[in-house]
């Protein structure tokens, strides 16, 4: 009972109660062990809670609810308060996150030594700014593609607007993980797709200015991406000769 939101003294006032028509707050206290100080918070909080009904007679009496009418009515009235909980906290982080994003964009506005590498190891994190990435892409998008993917690349409807738009993509995918039916769709807008046995690592490039480097991590023991993000022709301008390299050996789809 406790771990469904009762405390230890509500617990065992119900617990009493349960066994007996009706008992006097007293009564209560004495076959709970319960301090006669706290038994009338106690039973008012259970009727609150919808677990304990007041009996009205020459003396105020206290009797349970059915247990299966009292749990069914509590965890509902939880359910809803968490749901209300929620919604509001959500309209909350919607005005600090407007906020703090205006002031994120104005102490970012100078350059650090540093500032043209990121790492981010969060996957929602990494799927959040490869698709940033996507939409600010004007020329050319390529990528190595492989499992685990923060998003498939074969099946972002970005990455297909890309293509439709005229855009380059030249996708590079690792032979054994690679669907070819559901690529169809893709190849299908003017994507250019092709396999390779193995690729070195995972890697998009955009424009031949930026990209994400992601790496498996090798120190845990389930699949987990570490992402190097980066902004930087020099980089860039290497990782498309790797790319390049790797595209001349794929075999087309």
């Amino acid at each position: 009972m406790q771990d469904i939101g009762l405390n230890a003294y509500e617990s065992r006032a119900y617990l009493v109660l349960i066994g007996h028509s009706h008992f006097k707050a007293l009564e209560v206290a004495g076959r709970s062990n319960i301090p006669r100080q706290k038994i009338y918070e106690v039973l008012d909080s259970l009727v609150e809670k919808g677990f304990v009904r007041v009996v009205q007679g020459k003396a105020k009496q206290f009797s349970a609810v059915e247990p299966e009418l009292a749990l069914e009515g509590y965890l509902q009235r939880k359910k809803e308060g968490f749901e209300r909980e929620w919604q509001e906290r959500q309209r909350l982080a919607g005005i600090l996150g407007a906020d703090l994003s205006t002031v994120f964009a104005h102490g970012n506005q100078g350059r650090g030594p540093l500032d043209y590498l990121r790492i981010v190891a969060d996957t929602a994190q990494i799927a959040e700014e490869y698709r940033r990435m996507l939409l600010q892409c004007e020329s050319e998008y390529l990528e190595f593609a492989r499992p685990p993917y923060g998003v498939d690349p074969g099946r972002e409807p970005i990455v297909q607007q890309m293509s439709e738009k005229g855009l380059t993509c030249r996708l590079l995918f690792a032979a054994g993980a690679v669907d070819k039916p559901g690529l169809a769709p893709l190849k299908a807008k003017g994507a250019q797709i092709r396999t390779i046995p193995e690729l070195p690592m995972k890697l998009a490039l955009f424009d031949a200015e930026r990209g994400m480097i992601s790496l498996n991590d090798p120190v845990v023991s389930n699949p987990q991406i570490t992402a190097l993000v980066f902004e930087h022709h020099s980089l860039a301008s290497a990782m498309q000769s790797l790319f390049d390299d790797f595209w001349g050996r794929g075999e087309a789809i």
